[in-house]
């Protein structure tokens, strides 16, 4: 009884950050970019798997899928604010949440090139949101200077955490990725 008032509140306290996704746009620039990824649960979600995912990976891989996602992010949050709308975008952003989640929860190691495209794509579309979401008034070169700082800080705490962890807590990572992917169906549904 106690664990289901548990959910129901975790759930309740998570429906807010999910109807408001991106709070914190009556800041300006930096303060705003900065502020996007992080309290906004699609993107938290997406940076932090990306920074898993990459972990898990060998070789180039390792720092070229967050270097991709960064780029290619920047490069979207520039046709946003050119009011380029992509179609499908919130839903594409969800289905990034679940597909990432997916490929951390299964450890998943393609060809660097399906990576990179995967990445790259998923990066387009949360790139063109926040570029969408440019607050009124405020510089595009702080506001995308944030947006890209929290990103790779995010994507540097998903690696972080895989690389100190010991070997024998890969499990927990795993079911980090499931967790993200369990909130990426969440999120397609709602």
């Amino acid at each position: 009884m106690n664990l289901r008032k548990a959910l129901y509140s975790l759930a309740l306290f998570l429906t807010p950050a999910v109807a408001f996704a991106h709070p914190g746009h009556g800041d300006s620039g930096l303060a705003a970019g900065l502020a996007h990824p992080v309290f906004g649960l699609d993107h938290l979600l997406a940076m932090l798997a990306v920074g898993l995912w990459a972990a898990q990976q060998q070789g180039v891989a390792r720092w070229a899928l967050p270097l991709t996602f960064v780029a290619t992010m920047l490069l979207g949050g520039l046709f946003g604010f050119a009011g380029l709308q992509l179609p499908f975008m919130e839903t594409g952003i969800a289905a990034s949440v679940l597909a990432l989640g997916l490929l951390v929860a299964l450890a998943v190691r393609p060809p660097l090139f399906l990576a990179l495209a995967a990445t790259a794509l998923f990066a387009l579309a949360h790139g063109v949101a926040h570029g969408l979401e440019l607050p009124e008034l405020s510089s595009p070169a702080g506001y995308a200077l944030g947006f890209v700082a929290a990103t790779a800080a995010l994507h540097a705490a998903g690696f972080a955490v895989v690389r100190l962890l010991p070997r024998a807590a890969a499990p927990l990572v795993r079911l980090a990725g499931a967790v993200g992917a369990g909130a990426g169906v969440w999120l397609l549904a709602g």
